[in-house]
């Protein structure tokens, strides 16, 4: 095993139980006062449920972590390593969903918690240089806010690395001991921030544990192994599309590739058919 790896924080299944105990909730809040500037009374995180193999290969391959924030707001917060260029699609399907359902039945829609998706990310997906952006619904040409019932927050760690000044200083100190690349600032985040030295005590005492390291170790396996299928699969299908492409249409295509049982991520890929005209095509077969 590699520990250099598969042992870094920026392993969602480590972040996870560092952040995710009851007992650490204080270090949950100082993160997350960090990166949505305000001050946090409550937090309660979401009960830990004890991940197994099963949970590690979960089809979406997604270990997040969540949050209630001063009883009206649900925080939703990944890591996330590799880049599958659906970044944004991806977060604003889950903070949708975590807010429809939100509401229990007969509840008022403006009983519902405001929800909130925090992006933490070891690529970078915008073309401007900042390196966290927070986006709400606002009247575009008023440049007004319509509602902040929804927010996503992204975190792109590379530009933060190549950042000097900007955001506040406990973010930054955070990010640095997240991203773990600069030994210096970590140093001087755990001198000066109690909460991030109680982090750094957390994750080394998980990292010396042999059956957190099998798991964290099964995670980056099931990970990388996944990230192989899909390059394979990708290859298969361009070659199967250049074939079928020459005399068919994308529709026919797609059908061909559908009988393969390729992922549906691939052929909407290929094709640059939309999810719900494969919806339609699966249905016809």
């Amino acid at each position: 095993m590699d520990k250099n790896k598969t042992l870094e924080l920026t392993n969602d299944y480590i972040f996870k139980k560092v952040f995710g105990k009851k007992e650490n909730e204080d270090i949950l809040k100082d993160l997350l006062e960090s990166i949505l500037e305000i001050k946090i009374d409550k937090i309660e995180a979401m009960p830990e449920v004890e991940i197994q193999k099963e949970n590690i290969e979960d089809r979406i391959g997604i270990l997040d972590l969540k949050a209630t924030i001063n009883f009206n707001t649900t925080v939703d917060i990944e890591i996330q390593v590799k880049d599958y260029h659906n970044m944004v699609e991806r977060s604003t399907f889950y903070v949708a969903g975590l807010y429809h359902t939100g509401l229990k039945t007969g509840e008022e829609f403006e009983s519902n918690n405001k929800v909130i998706g925090i992006n933490i990310l070891k690529f970078n997906i915008f073309e401007w240089e900042k390196y966290h952006s927070k986006g709400i619904l606002k009247e575009q040409e008023l440049n007004k806010i319509m509602t902040d019932a929804l927010e996503l927050h992204f975190l792109e760690l590379p530009k933060f690395l190549r950042s000097k000044n900007e955001g506040n200083k406990k973010l930054r100190q955070w990010l640095d001991f997240i991203s773990n690349e600069r030994k210096g600032e970590i140093e001087m985040a755990v001198k000066e921030n109690e909460k991030i030295a109680k982090a750094k005590k957390e994750y080394e005492y998980l990292t010396g544990d042999a059956a957190v390291q099998r798991l964290a170790f099964l995670r980056d396996k099931w990970e990388r192994d996944h990230n192989s299928e899909i390059a394979w699969e990708r290859k298969e299908a361009r070659k199967e599309g250049i074939q079928i492409g020459e005399s068919e249409n994308k529709k026919q295509i797609a059908k061909e590739m559908l009988k393969r049982n390729m992922k549906e991520e691939i052929i909407i890929e290929i094709t640059k058919l939309t999810k719900e005209e494969l919806e339609k095509i699966k249905k016809e077969l």
